[in-house]
C-alpha cells in the first residue's frame, strides 16, 4: 500500500496515514476483469430501485403525517428505533443514484435523487454526487476527497468524550466539511433540489405541524450519529489495520443498505449495483478473502470511540499528483 505513519504506541498519531502509491481499487479491477471478464456482466442498473425508494419515501412521509398530534417521547423513540432506519436508508439510495444505479439514463436518477431527498428533510441529493464521485476517483487525495476529515477535526477530537459527540454529530461534520474546504458553485439542480425540498418542507408543516416535520429531521440526525447504521461513515475508510484502506461490513445491514457494506467491492466496481455486489465476492474471493472486514457496525462504533490510537487522522491521505483515475 505504501501507507506510512509515526506513532507511539498506544498513543493517538498527530497526523494521517500517508501512501506514496495510487489508490488501490483500480489496479485491482483490473486484476479481476482479467480473470473474470464475467463480472461486466453485473454492470448496470437495479431495476427495483423505483420502486423500494417510492415504499420507503411513502412509509417515512405517511409516519411523519401520523404523529403530528404525538407526544414528543414518542416522537423521539419512532424517530430512533424506526424513522432513522427509513431515512438512513434513503440516504444510501441516493449513494446508489449518485452512481446511475437506478436507470440508464443519468437524469432519471437525479429526479429520482431528489425525490428519495425529501423525508431527509434537507436538500443534499445533487450536492452529495458532486462530492461523492470525486472520493471515488482521488479517493484520498489531499484536498479534494471530502471523505477525510480536516486538520481541524483532526487536532480537536482527541479523546471519548470528543469522539463520542463527534460521532453524534459526524453527518454536520460531513455536510460543512466540503463547503470550507472545497466550495462548488452551485447550479441549476442545485437550485431545483432546494426549491422542491423547502417546498415539501413547507407543506408539511403547513399542513400537518412542526411536530411531523421535526420527526422527519430527528429521523435523519439519529440516524447519522450513535446509530447501528451509521457505523459504515466509520468502518470503510478508517484505518484499523495499517494495511489495509477500505474495508467491507458483511452483517445483516446490508438488507436496509443498498449493501453499501460491500465496500471494497464498490469501490472495485462501482457500476456495479448494490443488490449485485455480493456476486462480486463470490466469483473472485480470492481477492477479497485475505481483507479484514466486519460483521458489526455497532461494534465498529465502540472500536472507534474507545480505541485511544484511533481517531480522525486515521485515515490514508495521498497527494494530488499521484492520483488520476477514473470512476468506471
Amino acid at each position: 500500500m505504501g501507507g506510512e505513519k509515526k506513532e507511539e504506541e498506544g498513543v493517538m498519531a498527530s497526523d494521517f496515514f500517508w501512501s506514496y502509491t495510487d489508490e488501490p481499487h483500480a489496479s485491482r479491477r483490473r486484476q479481476i476483469l482479467s480473470h473474470y471478464p464475467q463480472i461486466k456482466d453485473l454492470f448496470g442498473p437495479d431495476p427495483w430501485a423505483f420502486l423500494k425508494i417510492t415504499v420507503v419515501v411513502s412509509l417515512q412521509l405517511w409516519t411523519a403525517t401520523s404523529l403530528q398530534n404525538a407526544g414528543w417521547l414518542k416522537i423521539l423513540t419512532v424517530a430512533y428505533f424506526f424513522g432513522s432506519f427509513l431515512n438512513h436508508n434513503l440516504f444510501l439510495a441516493i449513494h446508489e443514484l449518485s452512481h446511475n444505479l437506478a436507470f440508464s439514463t443519468p437524469v432519471y436518477n437525479r429526479w429520482l435523487g431528489i425525490f428519495a431527498n425529501l423525508p431527509i428533510g434537507v436538500p443534499m441529493s445533487v450536492t452529495f454526487q458532486k462530492y461523492h464521485l470525486e472520493h471515488h476517483r482521488f479517493q484520498g487525495v489531499d484536498g479534494i476527497d471530502m471523505d477525510i476529515p480536516s486538520h481541524t477535526e483532526a487536532h480537536i477530537v482527541k479523546n471519548v468524550l470528543a469522539k463520542s459527540i463527534w460521532v453524534i454529530f459526524q453527518l454536520f461534520f460531513y455536510a460543512l466539511r466540503p463547503l470550507f474546504l472545497n466550495p462548488k458553485p452551485p447550479g441549476v439542480w442545485e437550485f431545483t433540489n432546494l426549491v422542491i425540498q423547502l417546498s415539501l418542507d413547507y407543506a408539511m408543516v403547513y399542513f400537518w405541524g412542526w411536530k411531523s416535520f421535526a420527526y422527519m429531521i430527528l429521523s435523519t440526525f439519529l440516524g447519522g450519529g450513535m446509530h447501528p447504521m451509521a457505523g459504515h461513515f466509520i468502518s470503510e475508510h478508517y484505518i484499523f489495520n495499517p494495511d489495509q484502506e477500505t474495508y467491507s461490513y458483511y452483517g445483516p445491514l446490508n438488507l436496509l443498505t443498498w449493501s453499501v457494506g460491500y465496500h471494497n467491492e464498490h469501490h472495485d466496481f462501482p457500476r456495479i449495483a448494490g443488490s449485485k455486489l455480493y456476486k462480486v465476492k463470490e466469483i473472485a474471493p480470492e481477492y477479497y478473502e485475505g481483507f479484514k472486514s466486519y460483521r458489526s457496525w455497532s461494534q465498529v462504533i465502540y472500536m472507534y470511540v474507545m480505541d485511544r490510537t484511533v481517531g480522525p487522522f486515521s485515515r490514508m491521505k495521498r497527494k494530488a499528483s499521484k492520483t488520476a483515475k477514473k470512476d468506471e
